[in-house]
């Protein structure tokens, strides 16, 4: 295997120690995606720097011309703290003609903009979540036809559950209110509300550029939950330890979905992936409903990357171990054809 200079591109808050010895998993928690690609990058043998950014090139910039590296790890997730902007960072690698990993700044986009995403669903017919959006400034006050509760309420392009809890799913017109003007409040973006799901929440990773490969359909439960909670991804049980164990969370292959089923989930996967126009990787979150319909919920181009969570686990039962999926990452980044190489 070739030994490559790479820079991994992180968010200047999550450059992590040179080792985690004496610290907690709590403490890890927050960088252990960033931690975990570095050391294994070096552990293949690579050479590897990592670049803190924040709201500059700056650092990105005397990096690549200090270190000429073959290919940028990308594990930006967004850039003057607005999601959506994670595609112009990608968008400046490809102008300046580097490689990186990850998803091409056009699918970026599509992805990240959700209501975009579930347009672009629409238009291939896709079952998705009826949905509409509320700009910043402008207040929910009645339901666009065919919609109706329960509904559930998010950011219309932030990542990471940002700004979702238990109050994000909404059964009246009041509460609809109020948790638009939270999102819009708290998180500072338009809010997204589309039709709330009750059902199995399953994801499936895809890798790949041109050949798609899928890793088995996932599922994620939190059995603990109280009875009539819904079953959400909120923030503290994204960010919480604490609360993950009390919850119960656990993710796993997905159980009694029979080979058939599996085989759909798993094309309508790679329809998904290419309708977007995604590149490098993805994961992508669906519900299964008490009718057994599959409802696509997102396309995620940046899942995470962490050793043990659901999408390395998942691509380690399709024969990849952390370091060998790392490398695939690499090497799909550095055979992904961009226009100016067109």
């Amino acid at each position: 295997m070739r030994r490559l200079r790479i820079i991994v591109m992180m968010h200047a808050e999550l450059v992590p120690p040179e080792t985690t010895e004496g610290l907690s998993e709590s403490e890890i928690h927050a960088w252990k995606a960033e931690y975990d690609v570095l050391s294994t990058l070096e552990r293949l043998g690579h050479d590897v720097l990592g670049v803190g950014m924040e709201d500059d090139f700056a650092p990105l910039r005397r990096a690549i011309r200090e270190h000429r590296p073959h290919i940028v790890f990308n594990l930006l997730t967004h850039f003057h703290e607005a999601g959506i902007y994670d595609s112009a960072v990608v968008g400046w690698l490809e102008l300046n003609k580097l490689a990186y990993t990850g998803c091409n700044p056009r699918g970026l986009l599509v992805a990240n903009d959700k209501a975009l995403g579930k347009k672009v669903l629409s238009y291939h017919r896709i079952r998705a979540p009826r949905f509409f959006s509320v700009p910043r400034g402008r207040r929910a006050t009645k339901l666009p036809g065919r919609l109706e509760f329960p509904l559930i309420v998010k950011s219309a392009s932030e990542h990471a559950s940002t700004g979702i809890s238990q109050a994000s799913v909404v059964r009246s017109l009041d509460q609809l209110a109020e948790r638009v003007e939270f999102v819009h409040r708290n998180v500072g973006t338009a809010a997204l509300c589309e039709e709330y799901i009750q059902g199995r929440e399953l994801t499936i990773g895809v890798l790949g550029n041109n050949r798609l490969e899928t890793g088995p359909v996932w599922e994620l439960a939190m059995p603990n939950l109280p009875e009539g909670k819904p079953n959400i991804v909120t923030s503290r049980v994204k960010w919480d330890l604490d609360y993950q164990a009390e919850v119960g969370l656990k993710t796993f292959p997905a159980r009694d979905l029979g080979p058939a089923r599996e085989a759909e989930i798993e094309r309508l996967a790679r329809r998904i992936y290419r309708a977007m126009g995604l590149s490098g990787y993805a994961r992508i979150d669906m519900r299964m409903d008490d009718q057994d319909r599959i409802w696509v919920l997102e396309a995620n181009p940046n899942p995470d990357l962490c050793f043990g969570e659901d999408f390395a686990e998942s691509f380690e039962r399709r024969g990849y171990d952390y370091p060998q999926l790392l490398q695939k990452l690499v090497n799909l980044g550095l055979r992904y054809v961009p226009p100016w190489k067109g």
